[in-house]
């Protein structure tokens, strides 16, 4: 049997907004307005690391 993965949104993504949900597991993600389009792979603990390090600032 396949292994069940639950998907999940911030609280604070409005309807039609610009979003990404994460994998139960923390490996992937993937546009939340395309729920059954690809997913990509990625560690979500060293993306979030990044971000909040100023990684992706312009």
């Amino acid at each position: 049997m396949a292994p069940e993965y639950t998907w999940r949104k911030s609280g604070r993504s409005e309807n039609n907004a610009n979003c990404v949900e994460l994998r139960n597991t923390l490996d992937h993600a993937r546009d939340s307005k395309n729920a059954t389009g690809p997913a990509l792979r990625t560690n979500v603990r060293e993306l979030m690391r990044a971000i909040q390090a100023g990684r992706f600032d312009r």
